[in-house]
């Protein structure tokens, strides 16, 4: 009995063991379960930013190495290479143009083709004669006199350098002999001669237009002008050219400047960008601090082109509502919140337009972002193909030449059947909020009453690429020089650059235009200058632009031959 009572123990204390045993088990197992859940969801999150990162460097590598043309399927035309222009622009096949055809040509509506033909019949022609004496004109066979039968002519085109020289302008002074003589007081009379563009200093209104054209049309910095004056042989240091350029700016464009910004603010519909500028000695702020070019300027339907920049320290709200102070009507625009907060506190004056280029960029960076073998089919692809049918449908009624009103119809027709799609499609599709598809959706979404505000006019154009194509000079430009020394100088560039630019847009020759206004502006009373706008009628034939029309065939008379 006490065996069976000692084993029973035993047996009891070993069940207690292994129930204890389990407990422990089964509490291993649960924490072996929780930590694999853990990991679990620790691997999904990582799996999701390996995927975001992927994205980045997908649409990084695109940006830095892709192809930068933002242009949809629906387009024709094939993105030139600046790098290799020469070889992609030569045809061998092309025929060189005939004589009669660069002496003159006759205008031809273009085709819509883009294409250009070279015409060259705004250039002087020099003709160098080419003939025999007297005594070698003699027949071979006879030996008699011969006499021209014809003219056998070649064109070249022919480059002559700029010279630089000095022009002295001595002022004759006069005085009475007899009043030397006889009287106390001897009259001196000046004869007339014209104010200098900047006093005391060798500067002309030639001068100073080319070194402005050279930097802001040409991109050429000052100190490769400096270079290139050296080899001229005569030293103009980019100091000096640096003064001249802020003295002109300041007396005799800024005010010119002033009066294009008020008919700007007159007009009902504008457009509006901002870009980065490095300043590098700005009192209070770091050199490598950015700065801002803004830029404003008209639509596309207005008498008097004009594009205007206008430098800041900050991309702050508060600098396009000073600048637009007056001004009603709609503002094109990209979906920077500075813009909405100008159109909030207009008190209703202002009406942002947004940008349908900017929200198919973010759908094309998304499918950039997506592996190779998944960008032909993905989601993203959906959306940018609404935003091409909405550009396709804007191309079609430029090339039918709509009106205004015209245009706006046709939008309601069926511009707008394709936006209330893409917005339903975007409501309706899912995507992680910080993937780039995500983002595009939400821009779109978010941006979805000014998206829609160019139904309201004709007039009004679905993007803002208008003022991104204006804003371009200046980023060119900037690549060349890639900072302004002082905000004095950054100022300066801003006015030179909004008086070329909107000469450019009114047809006039840059160099000549500025040339003009260095000549007459020192010597005309300021209530005047009115007169010197770049769509004045007053301006000389010379300002404007002898610009070679595209696309058509000369149809000349070939030249009379002498009689014999």
């Amino acid at each position: 009995m006490e065996n069976i009572l000692r084993e029973l123990e035993e047996l009891r204390i070993k069940y207690h063991q292994s129930e204890e045993s389990r407990h422990k088990l089964e509490d291993m197992n649960s924490s072996l379960e929780a930590e694999y859940y853990k990991l679990t969801e620790q691997i999904a999150v990582l799996q999701k930013l390996v995927a975001h990162y992927e994205e980045l460097y997908r649409l990084n590598k695109h940006r830095q190495f892709g192809q930068s043309s933002e242009k949809s399927f629906y387009d024709e035309h094939q993105t030139l290479l600046v790098f290799d222009e020469a070889e992609n622009e030569a045809d061998a096949k092309k025929p060189e143009p005939t004589t009669e055809e660069i002496s003159a040509y006759v205008r031809h509506k273009r085709s819509g083709t883009g294409s250009k033909e070279d015409d060259y019949s705004s250039l002087p022609v020099e003709t160098v004669v080419h003939s025999m004496p007297e005594a070698e004109r003699i027949c071979p066979e006879c030996g008699g006199p011969m006499h021209v039968m014809s003219v056998e002519t070649r064109r070249e085109l022919v480059i002559v350098p700029a010279k630089v020289k000095i022009v002295e302008h001595q002022r004759e002074i006069y005085s009475c002999r007899r009043c030397e003589h006889e009287n106390t007081t001897v009259p001196v009379v000046r004869a007339p001669m014209p104010e200098p563009v900047i006093k005391g200093s060798a500067a002309s209104p030639s001068f100073v237009a080319h070194i402005m054209t050279q930097k802001y049309v040409n991109a050429l910095p000052l100190y490769r002008q400096e270079i290139s004056f050296l080899n001229e042989g005569f030293l103009l240091s980019r100091q000096t050219m640096a003064n001249w350029l802020i003295k002109a700016s300041n007396e005799w464009l800024a005010p010119l400047y002033e009066q294009l910004r008020n008919t700007l603010l007159a007009e009902d519909i504008l457009h509006a960008d901002e870009t980065v500028l490095q300043v590098l000695k700005e009192p209070g702020r770091k050199a490598r601090q950015e700065s801002f070019m803004w830029l404003y300027r008209t639509g596309q339907y207005t008498a008097n082109p004009i594009v205007l920049y206008d430098y800041q320290t900050t991309r702050s709200s508060a600098n396009p509502i000073k600048f637009l102070t007056g001004f009603k009507g709609h503002l094109h625009a990209d979906g920077y919140s500075g813009y909405k907060t100008l159109a909030q506190n207009s008190g209703g004056n202002i009406k942002l337009c947004g940008c349908w280029a900017h929200a198919r960029r973010k759908f094309n960076e998304a499918i950039q972002s997506a592996p190779p073998e998944v960008q032909e089919n993905c989601t993203s692809r959906k959306g940018l193909e609404y935003c091409d049918k909405l550009f396709a449908l804007e191309r079609r009624y430029e090339q039918l030449q709509l009106p205004p009103e015209a245009r706006h119809a046709k939008r309601l027709e069926q511009s707008k059947q394709v936006t209330d799609e893409f917005f339903s499609w975007a409501k309706e599709t899912y995507a992680l909020p910080k993937s780039a598809l995500g983002k595009a959706i939400n821009y779109a979404l978010e941006q979805r009453p000014y998206l829609e505000a160019f139904y309201t006019d004709g007039r009004l154009e679905i993007s803002n690429n208008r003022a991104e194509r204006s804003i371009k000079p200046f980023v060119i430009g900037r690549k060349n020089w890639l900072f302004c020394n002082t905000a004095k100088g950054a100022r300066a560039s801003a006015v030179i650059y909004s008086v070329i630019e909107t000469a450019k847009e009114n047809g006039l020759n840059p160099y000549e235009y500025l040339k003009h206004l260095f000549t007459v502006m020192p010597n005309m009373p300021k209530e005047r200058y009115k007169e010197l706008l770049p769509w004045s009628k007053s301006l000389p034939d010379n300002c404007r632009r002898k610009a070679a029309a595209g696309g058509g065939v000369c149809e000349l008379q070939a030249p009379k031959q002498p009689q014999g």
